[in-house]
């Protein structure tokens, strides 16, 4: 159907911290969405956002943990949609880590689109996870410098 997001981005951080933020709910809060995640196969979840009439998405992402290798992988579904119980997007989003020169390679694959009905949509998750993922190097090099900025 659909193309699919894929970003990698380079962390001078062992996969244990780059991890942490993708996985502890509290963190996960400060660089993507608030949200109710549990790093457990299985856990259904939700992001929450500003709804977006324009595509109408009532703000909500409705997820649910399909694999955890710790330290390795994550991957979830994401669904949204007007809040009326059906989907304008159904999707998987990957996260993979890859030890790498004293650091972490961070990839991040969002695909698997069996629905998506506005490309415009679309658009705005290639740009903001890519912006997300850069807002994970500022907080992890924050932390290793004593500063951190909520």
């Amino acid at each position: 159907m659909a193309q699919s997001i894929k970003h990698q981005l380079f962390f001078p951080h062992p996969p244990e911290a780059v991890w942490e933020y993708l996985t502890n709910a509290e963190l996960m809060g400060l660089w993507l969405m608030k949200n109710d995640f549990r790093p457990i196969i299985g856990h259904e979840f939700t992001f929450r956002a500003g709804p977006m009439p324009a595509f109408d998405f009532d703000g909500t992402m409705h997820c649910k943990v399909l694999e955890i290798v710790p330290f390795k992988k994550l991957s979830y579904s994401w669904k949204l949609g007007p809040g009326d119980g059906t989907f304008n997007v159904d999707s998987v989003v990957r996260w993979e880590l890859r030890p790498k020169d004293n650091g972490t390679e961070l990839l991040l694959h969002h695909g698997d689109f069996a629905i998506l009905k506005h490309m415009g949509i679309f658009d705005a998750m290639n740009t903001g996870w890519l912006q997300n993922m850069h807002k994970i190097l500022k907080r992890l090099n924050e932390t290793d410098h004593g500063t951190t900025n909520a």
